[in-house]
């Protein structure tokens, strides 16, 4: 009978011109119903037309963080922008940036887990893409250790990094600043996170404690710089933009193939995570009182063991995870924040004077400056900072993700929108920024009239609202002590054999692709 069906069947098939025409047609609306259904829910914002299955990933590869700007212009200051299959609506006025992340962060708590971060596991567990109660416990206790005493007390700890690197430094000599200060932001991120030396700025030839294997700033850079946001990026990172349900089998197929792009990012998280891993169970278990109390790493071990409730929270993977995060979102931001003001200062002789001024004017250079010092006596270098973070923008974008549906600028986002605001376009706003590709630190200044009339919220590297990066007075204090110390022996002039302008890669933070290529002048010499 069931052979008798199949001859039925097989001859209305043949009899039948139109059914590979109906098959293929289902498997069309399928695949459109797939790829198009996120942003048929965000249809009703402006944006540019996108290209089947890539969306816009073409134009940000060509022209990078820049192109949110240009479409900016065009479109207004809330529009559509396909990172593959996924709509972002980005956010690019101070006043949208605020009803974001301040006003409806109740509806927009949580960041986005973009497709390189997918692909990168050491990465989830992080303050960064932790999400609801989990986030804000943890939160809580990372903001309660980072005090001001705390911070004040870190100085003592950071100094003899600093002064170990600017030993490395000799007059005449070219050097790739931005490598130089990768290491250097790497060493004292290791010292405050984790309590120990990586011994990165320790010259040819030196050794760094036994724990820390050869090649763990080359593995840790590779991680970060590889998680790529354009076409650049492995197969399973491309996959996970155009098509996410194929990203997770495709990346295990991947796995196992030797030499492959994810199994290097694989191999090198695994490395990774193996030494932090050590780190953090050689560090519990010793007494509470042997830990010491200047490290983020010993400081959350003896908070966790506290309650019951934060050692169900704070489990070994989630502290490995918190620390290295400060190595990621420290040691990389701060290396290109300080090798971007380098870079500008030598190219401003009116600014490196002022700035030599108000060093000079600070007292003997064997004095180390305190918190409350670096805080108070030295504005200008505090424009400079400001500013250098304004022209190159580390982090020219922020990921949010709607938790529930919400009104944005006049737009209902339903349920699980993208929200992305865009500190890089906010930025180069003339409105804000008059002359917005002059490097001028001046504007910065709180008694200006342009300081003064700038909306509140138009200047935010280091985020907006909760979610804002918690250890912005940490990044500034170390700035700043770093930049003291160096411009009190050099100062520095750009190589001939860099590359003008600059050139950049874009992964979950902006890099420069050649490195910062800098001549090293003593000032008694």
């Amino acid at each position: 009978m069931m052979g008798g069906v199949g001859v039925l069947l097989s001859s209305w098939i043949e009899g039948s011109p139109s059914f590979s025409a109906v098959f293929f047609t289902l498997a069309a609306l399928v695949f459109a119903v797939y790829f198009y259904e996120p942003s048929w829910r965000v249809r009703r914002v402006p944006g540019p037309l996108a290209f089947p299955l890539i969306g816009h990933l073409p134009l940000l590869a060509k022209h990078g963080p820049e192109v949110f700007g240009v479409l900016a212009e065009r479109y207004g200051p809330i529009y559509r922008f396909h990172m593959g299959r996924q709509p972002l609506v980005m956010v690019a006025s101070p006043e949208l940036c605020r009803e974001v992340g301040i006003k409806k962060f109740k509806s927009i708590p949580n960041r986005s887990m973009p497709s390189p971060i997918r692909c990168s596991p050491i990465h989830h567990k992080g303050l960064f893409f932790t999400r609801d109660t989990r986030w804000q416990t943890m939160r809580n206790v990372i903001i309660s250790i980072y005090q001001p005493s705390h911070l004040a007390s870190l100085i003592p700890a950071i100094q003899p990094y600093v002064e170990r690197a600017g030993r490395l430094l000799r007059h005449g000599e070219e050097i790739t600043f931005s490598d130089l200060s990768l290491k250097l932001f790497s060493d004292t991120i290791g010292q405050v996170a984790f309590g120990v030396d990586f011994g990165l700025t320790k010259g040819k030839g030196a050794e760094a404690e036994e724990s820390i294997p050869d090649g763990f700033i080359r593995k840790h850079f590779y991680a970060t710089t590889e998680l790529k946001m354009d076409l650049s990026g492995s197969l399973s990172m491309l996959l996970g933009m155009v098509a996410p349900l194929m990203q997770d089998p495709v990346r295990q197929l991947l796995l196992r193939v030797p030499g492959s792009a994810d199994r290097r990012m694989e191999d090198t998280n695994l490395a990774l995570s193996g030494l932090l891993d050590g780190i953090v169970a050689e560090r519990a278990a010793l007494p509470e009182l042997e830990r010491g109390q200047k490290n983020f790493l010993s400081v959350l071990l003896n908070a966790r063991e506290s309650t019951e409730a934060l050692r169900n929270v704070f489990t070994p993977d989630y502290v490995s995870a918190l620390t290295y995060e400060h190595l990621l979102a420290g040691a990389v931001t701060m290396s290109f924040t300080l090798s971007s003001l380098v870079y500008l200062v030598a190219a401003h002789p009116e600014v490196e004077e002022k700035l030599l001024r108000e060093i000079d004017a600070f007292g003997p250079k064997d004095v180390v400056p305190s918190a409350e010092e670096l805080h108070n006596n030295f504005p200008y270098l505090e424009q400079v900072l400001k500013e250098t973070m304004r022209f190159f923008t580390v982090s020219p974008l922020i990921a949010r993700e709607a938790s529930e549906d919400v009104e944005i600028g006049g737009y209902l986002l339903p349920k699980g929108t993208w929200i992305w605001l865009a500190p890089g376009v906010l930025a180069k706003d003339p409105k804000q920024f008059p002359d917005p590709y002059v490097f001028r630190p001046e504007r910065f200044d709180p008694e200006s009239e342009e300081c003064k009339q700038r909306h509140p919220y138009a200047f935010i590297p280091f985020g907006i609202g909760p979610r804002a990066c918690i250890g912005q007075k940490f990044s500034m204090q170390q700035l700043k002590l770093v930049v003291v110390h160096l411009y009190r022996q050099y100062v520095f002039r750009h190589s001939p054999n860099m590359e003008a302008p600059l050139q950049f890669q874009f992964s979950i933070v902006v890099n420069f692709k050649h490195g910062v290529k800098l001549h090293v002048i003593e000032r008694n010499a």
